[in-house]
């Protein structure tokens, strides 16, 4: 879904598609992470996540680095951190109150 709505594919864009473990840094390298524009840690695991998101912020200096953290509370602190973090978790509780009170979501 990278390229959605786009004219040309991601990968025609410049996009790179790697397999590896993201902690470790060599992957991180071969993935491109050094000419990044964008990096978004979206594994399983929100210390993952955070912990590579970290990495390409303060090692690489990635400037775009969006985290996905499904503890709403750890994603709300990271925020005031200064770290972009998005939580399906509390998107959904914002749906289901929304849907609740009778609102559209």
């Amino acid at each position: 879904r990278l390229d959605a709505g786009q004219t040309q594919s991601w990968e025609d864009s410049g996009g790179q598609f790697t397999v590896g473990t993201a902690l470790e840094t060599d992957a991180l390298i071969e993935a491109g992470i050094e000419r990044a524009d964008a990096f978004i840690a979206a594994t399983s695991g929100d210390n993952t996540n955070l912990v590579i998101a970290q990495i390409a912020q303060k090692r690489f200096g990635v400037d775009k680095t969006i985290v996905r953290v499904m503890d709403p509370a750890r994603a709300d602190w990271y925020g005031e951190q200064g770290m972009q973090t998005i939580s399906p978790t509390k998107q959904a509780i914002l749906m289901f109150q929304a849907s609740l009170m009778g609102e559209e979501g």
